[in-house]
């Protein structure tokens, strides 16, 4: 059974399997940690292009972190030495930075969590790496469109399974895979929480929707088959069959009509080609 408890202001919580109802001070603490996040995300559109290492893109995340007050969530997370994940093409999440260059075609999703006063604004984006193409265009737009029609399901009195049914059934209308190994979580005061928010299911199952849940809905959706295949480095997943991946994330919290959405861009970067 679905246990629920309200989360008090300087209360100690633990990963205990229970999910978290917040209220207006931790709905706060995610919309200024959101920002900080997307804000970065926004400021990365005109750094990511052919050329530039995906460490140098790491660094930039680190630095305007550190700035704002806040610190990378993932540098020192269960050994990880990196301030954010970068996946470029066929990695399906989790990839670590490093001397690798983008080249002209590439897809990448750049994933930072800062952690600012205790609370982690968890979000991922897609990127276009100059002139991509179109089948790899078409997959970033419905990922993102996966991921939005998710959200629209997030509202009190639904369920989890509402919400994967939603992502599963648009993504598997374009003959695309859905990826099971990995799933969104509960977010707030802890990086990783209750509830696993999965993205294939059906409607009416899981953990019902209440007011003052916080969690992130983040698909990651393959041209290919959804099977995955860990890397020996221990963090980097990867298309079995080799085929493109693209995700897209936000944190949301739910209200008593619907859901917050903490990290949209405040530039309206909301999926490529920005700016345009």
């Amino acid at each position: 059974m679905t246990e629920y408890v309200d989360v008090s202001e300087g209360e100690a919580i633990t990963r205990d399997g229970v999910i978290k109802l917040y209220g207006p001070e931790g709905f706060e603490g995610m919309r200024k940690a959101g920002r900080l996040a997307a804000e970065v995300l926004d400021d990365l559109t005109e750094k990511v292009m052919p050329g530039v290492n995906t460490a140098e893109l790491d660094d930039f995340i680190r630095d305007r972190f550190l700035a704002a007050g806040a610190t990378p969530a993932t540098l020192g997370y269960r050994g990880y030495t990196h301030s954010s994940c970068i996946s470029i093409n066929h990695v399906v999440c989790h990839g670590i930075p490093g001397d690798k260059a983008l080249k002209e075609g590439d897809i990448v999703n750049i994933d930072p969590t800062p952690l600012l006063n205790g609370y982690h604004g968890d979000t991922s984006r897609m990127f276009l790496v100059g002139e991509v193409p179109i089948k790899a265009r078409r997959l970033v737009e419905v990922t993102y469109e996966c991921l939005m029609l998710g959200i629209e399901q997030a509202k009190p009195g639904n369920h989890m399974g509402d919400v994967a049914n939603a992502i599963q059934r648009h993504a598997e209308k374009h003959r695309y895979g859905v990826v099971r190994d990995f799933c969104g979580h509960g977010v707030g005061l802890l990086f990783h929480d209750a509830p696993e928010v999965v993205h294939v299911g059906r409607p009416g199952t899981g953990p019902e929707l209440r007011p003052g849940m916080i969690f992130t809905i983040e698909p990651m959706i393959n041209i290919g088959k959804p099977d995955v295949k860990m890397l020996d480095d221990g963090w980097t997943a990867v298309t079995r069959d080799r085929s493109l991946s693209a995700q897209f994330e936000h944190s949301i919290g739910i209200t008593e009509t619907g859901c917050e959405i903490f990290t949209l861009s405040p530039k309206g970067y909301h999926h490529p080609p920005y700016g345009v």
